[in-house]
């Protein structure tokens, strides 16, 4: 009977076992203390609404219209603010481009250890003392000259039509005499200004631009320091060294073209105030010499229109006179063209020729004399901005 097996004892269900197991601890006492213990408020924080779609904004025709047509109305009304104040405009620029040119005396001195402040005294009470010689000395000697041409215009135009070669062309159309009537009968005068009252508004009008234009210059001058900072800080910090170095580039090359026009002009005033006191129009010198220098201002065609101006006076007094001014003005172009010119311009202002006729025409179609003289250290300028940002981007694309 030993040799029998055991039986087996049925297996518990694993409810009972748990509950005969050993007991738990913490009974019901201190699971009704958890319940009533406060329990922490979780603050949920609101859901943003979502944004309209693009679906929103392409299903309201009346929205898009009515914010295209306030775009329009402020463009026009931006435009025709900027029209109102053209002249103004035209001086301010004109101003930064006189302070740009004088800036190079003024880091002169500044190199020379003066303060920059009085190096623009010293620079604004030169440039006011040749302004003050030029009304003292030089503009009652040129009023007295304009009068004396104009006075004997009508008898050097009789003297012109006298001439063979113009005394067939005279008899037949009265060229000549049709001039001198119109400048006889006060209608140029009315033609040009308006009569009186016109002619006082544009005195009035040149003065005003006048003291406008030093007065800026002067303010350009003493602040370009502080208009350059402020012009470098418009650009990204990563970016500001390679802005600052463009900004330089483009104000030094204005500065340049500004300081080289004012050498050039000079030098084609003295040389045909020199030439017209030795060939014989010593008693319209000055004067000639005065127009000489505004016409040579205008890129291109200045010297030409220069060169016709005082060749019809030289005419009008003596032919020879006439033809000794042409063949000057000849020769000093081809001396300006080839020598002067791209001496005091080198490096300054690297624009093609073609460019630069192409820009000259339209400056002065714009903003007349004044436009044609900014145009091209304008075009140079963006020129240097497509060689150092476009071309670049360009090639690595």
């Amino acid at each position: 009977m030993s040799d029998l097996p055991e039986p087996e004892l049925p297996e518990e269900p694993a409810s009972r076992r748990r509950r005969i197991g050993p007991p738990r601890r913490g009974g019901l006492g201190q699971r009704v203390r958890g319940l009533l213990a406060p329990q922490p408020i979780e603050i949920v924080a609101p859901v943003p609404p979502e944004p309209p779609s693009q679906d929103t904004f392409r299903r309201a025709p009346f929205m898009i219209g009515f914010l295209g047509a306030l775009g329009v109305l402020v463009a026009i009304g931006l435009a025709q603010a900027v029209l109102a104040v053209q002249s103004v405009l035209i001086l301010v620029v004109l101003s930064l481009f006189l302070a740009l040119g004088l800036n190079p005396v003024v880091e002169f001195l500044t190199r020379r250890r003066v303060r920059r402040g009085l190096a623009v005294t010293i620079v604004t009470v030169l440039l006011l003392g040749v302004i003050a010689l030029g009304f003292t000395a030089l503009v009652p000697l040129l009023t007295e000259q304009t009068t004396t041409l104009t006075s004997n215009l009508p008898g050097l135009l009789r003297n012109l039509a006298e001439q063979p070669q113009l005394k067939a062309i005279e008899e037949r159309y009265q060229v000549f005499d049709k001039i001198e009537s119109f400048i006889t009968s006060g209608d140029l005068l009315n033609n040009l200004f308006g009569g009186i009252l016109g002619a006082g508004r544009a005195v009035a009008g040149l003065v005003f631009s006048v003291i406008i234009t030093l007065v800026l210059t002067i303010y350009f001058m003493a602040s370009l320091p502080t208009i350059k900072e402020t012009i470098y800080a418009l650009a990204p910090a990563s970016r500001r060294a390679r802005a600052r170095y463009l900004a330089d580039e483009i104000f030094r090359g204005v500065s340049g073209y500004i300081t080289g026009m004012f050498v050039i002009v000079t030098v084609a005033s003295v040389c045909a105030f020199v030439f017209m006191n030795i060939a014989g129009l010593g008693a319209y010198s000055l004067a000639l010499g005065f127009v000489v220098a505004m016409f040579c201002f205008i890129p291109l065609v200045g010297s030409s229109l220069a060169m016709i101006t005082v060749a019809l006076v030289g005419f009008a007094v003596n032919p020879p006179i006439g033809v000794a001014t042409i063949i000057y003005f000849l020769i000093y172009q081809q001396f300006d063209a080839y020598l002067l010119y791209p001496t005091v311009m080198k490096r300054t202002v690297k624009v093609p020729g073609a460019l630069v006729v192409l820009c000259a025409i339209i400056g002065g179609m714009l903003f007349g004399v004044i436009g044609a003289v900014i145009a091209i250290p304008t075009t140079a300028a963006v020129l240097l901005l497509y060689r150092e940002i476009v071309q670049p981007a360009l090639d690595a694309s």
